[in-house]
């Protein structure tokens, strides 16, 4: 038994079952750059970020001595009663980044899940109205408000329900398949039919709080909406005095090639929310909004002893700074520029490759058992997945059956052509037949 397999023999006997999912026996000793190392010396390129939470990858140097610099000076005091410039400087950072031509406030968390808690006390509390709405195959946190915004496992939420009343969900403007089963995608106007039924039948309009959407809908399988759909829904929301409210938790950060994936669409959100990579991978989650929105409340309504960390803050501070220095936005830009050139023409090269979607470096590779009916191919999505493993590429399958293709964005060329270069292989061979002998039970979602 190698230390790998003896590290995994131990966490079974001591780490929970709900904590994780499993894909594979990587047990990580460290990394650098878009490069993770495992106990035994093995070397992977990371097509994964730690879940998008390390898009300026692993220890980079300018991030690691921020850190090591504020441990030295104190580790902690918390917010909640007194004050540390860390978090100033971070608040005014992040009022400067995010969208919005309007005067903004920050709240400070300790994770996404929280940050979109924070939303929905925001929202419901400003308007005086009751209801939530978000998207079907939306992934918000796994705390019970944001998880109960939430609609993509059922797993997530048939053993302790019921979940938090008023929520409602209605489709994602998916722009590749469509709406109940359909495999072609709907309208502007039919994607919205929904909504404006619920407003019409059961939900009236006037008790709507908030609209929470993911501009590029993550763990639902980095989908895209169809063109004009999040301006039309502004539109709506602005007609009935409703909040819109964007989670940019996993696609913001120079993830699609900007700070924050609104930049793509023509809205401007009255709520954001930031997590994951905001502080290079410690834990850190960010609400950024309308001052008046964000002032609203009084405390302790959304506070947390340990929230704003300092040494959280430097390291956020360095990891924007990073992204600055670096031009790691536009570096996202062009090696997902890059990457599509040459996965694009999968659709065509390959049965197995339905569809290709994303902006930056956020895609998703759509893997199909019947193009004509883009019949999701889950299993052979994780036996790809598995021979990429095998052969020194991390990357996972969201909703089943699509590739998440998010390395860190200082991933360089040459490690991009060697993992496009295994990734390509791995569907060939599925195709060939040759994994037909991987077994995926216990995999995945």
């Amino acid at each position: 038994m190698n230390k790998s397999e003896q590290l995994i023999n131990e966490d079974s006997q001591y780490f929970a079952k709900p904590g994780r999912i499993k894909y594979y026996p990587l047990a990580i000793s460290h990394g650098y750059g878009a490069t993770l190392v495992d106990v035994e010396g093995n070397t992977y390129i990371d097509l994964l970020s730690s879940a998008s939470s390390q898009n300026v990858g692993h220890a980079p140097e300018q991030v690691t001595e921020a850190i090591k610099a504020q441990v030295d000076q104190f580790i902690h005091y918390t917010p909640a009663y007194m004050y540390h410039e860390p978090l100033v400087k971070l608040a005014k950072k992040l009022c400067e980044i995010s969208p919005g031509q309007y005067e903004k406030r920050v709240l400070f968390g300790l994770s996404g899940s929280d940050a979109n808690d924070g939303i929905i006390k925001l929202a419901r509390a400003y308007t005086g109205r009751p209801y939530i709405i978000s998207f079907v195959n939306a992934y918000h946190g796994s705390t019970y408000g944001s998880l109960s915004m939430s609609a993509i496992s059922l797993n997530m939420r048939k053993y302790y329900g019921p979940m938090l009343p008023g929520f409602y969900h209605i489709p994602f403007p998916d722009n590749y398949r469509g709406m109940f089963g359909s495999n072609q995608p709907n309208t502007v106007s039919e994607y919205l039919a929904p909504l404006k039924e619920m407003f019409e039948k059961y939900v009236p309009a006037e008790e709507v709080a908030c609209i929470m959407i993911e501009t590029i809908q993550g763990d639902g399988g980095l989908l895209e909406p169809v063109d004009g759909y999040f301006e039309a829904l502004q539109d709506l929301c602005k007609e009935h005095g409703i909040l819109l409210a964007v989670d940019d938790i996993q696609q913001g950060l120079g993830r699609t090639g900007s700070w924050s994936s609104v930049s793509h669409y023509n809205i401007e959100p009255d709520l954001i929310t930031f997590g994951k990579s905001l502080a290079g991978g410690l834990p850190m989650s960010a609400i950024v909004g309308r001052s008046e929105i964000m002032d609203y409340l009084e405390a302790p309504a959304h506070l947390f002893t340990t929230g704003a960390n300092p040494v959280s803050c430097e390291a956020a501070l360095a990891t924007i700074a990073m992204i600055e220095d670096q031009n790691l936005l536009q570096a996202s830009t062009d090696k997902g520029n890059y990457v599509r050139k040459r996965i694009d023409a999968w659709t065509e090269q390959f049965n197995t490759v339905g569809n290709v979607r994303g902006k930056g470096l956020s895609i998703g590779i759509d893997i199909v058992s019947d193009k004509i009916n883009k019949t999701r191919a889950s299993e052979a999505a994780l036996k790809i997945c598995n021979r990429c493993f095998d052969n020194g590429v991390v990357i996972i399958a969201v909703a089943g059956n699509v590739l998440r293709f998010q390395p860190p964005l200082v991933i360089t060329y040459e490690q991009l052509d060697t993992a496009l270069n295994v990734l390509e292989a791995a569907i060939s061979d599925f195709e060939s037949g040759k994994l037909d002998n991987y077994d995926t039970a216990g995999q995945g979602w």
